[in-house]
């Protein structure tokens, strides 16, 4: 299971405020040790990119991930032009904030692009535990049950679960991977809230996240 154990993953959900209140409607994000798993939707539409059709006027960042590191979506398209724009920039805010932690960036570009205020603080100290605690990590994160809802035109919460299960923690200097199991649940609530700035990007605001949440079980 991948182990993103770091002390700093406690401090993100306890000093990042957000209503859990928008859990039937949808926002979520990860501590250290978090990721979800199993939810009965049915047959999940699979992807490992966010949808391209949606809110592409802006000049996006394009984040590739290691052939070793996979971050699957299920259930990431709603139909509604709208939730998918927010789904697809939540994606892409994920795989950004992956590949910061990968490549050691904690002043990657991508970060100020999809965080503002409080979740960009956090997002960075984030990618610094990372470094400070030489890890990196390898495996495949699964992100499912998303739950989207958009207030006008500018604000949205997305609740989420994530599957950590299949990601391992790896020692950044020898490349050295813990498979040893953590003794946690790999499943992982993410609650957030975003906002749309006006080239029409929706940034993640606020962030928490809760493992173990009988939410995302399996």
């Amino acid at each position: 299971m991948k182990r993103r154990l770091l002390p700093v993953a406690a401090a993100l959900a306890a000093t990042t405020a957000l209503l859990l209140t928008a859990c039937g409607s949808g926002d979520g994000k990860s501590s250290d040790n978090d990721k979800i798993a199993g939810s009965d939707q049915g047959d999940p539409a699979r992807s490992t990119s966010p949808s391209p059709s949606a809110a592409t006027a802006a000049d996006r960042p394009k984040v590739e991930l290691p052939a070793d590191v996979k971050d699957v979506y299920e259930e990431w398209k709603t139909g509604d032009r709208a939730k998918d724009a927010v789904l697809a920039d939540a994606a892409r805010r994920i795989d950004v904030t992956n590949g910061a932690i990968l490549r050691g960036d904690a002043d990657a570009p991508g970060l100020t692009f999809y965080y503002k205020d409080k979740a960009l603080a956090d997002a960075v100290e984030w990618v610094q535990a990372y470094l400070k605690a030489n890890l990196s990590f390898t495996g495949t994160t699964r992100y499912y049950a998303p739950r989207v809802t958009v207030s006008g035109e500018r604000s949205a919460t997305l609740v989420y679960c994530a599957d950590e299960s299949k990601g391992f923690n790896k020692n950044r200097k020898t490349g050295k991977v813990d498979r040893k199991p953590s003794g946690e649940t790999p499943y992982v609530l993410y609650n957030t809230r975003l906002e749309k700035n006006k080239q029409g990007v929706w940034q993640t605001m606020n962030l928490i996240s809760k493992r173990g949440d009988k939410t995302c079980a399996g």
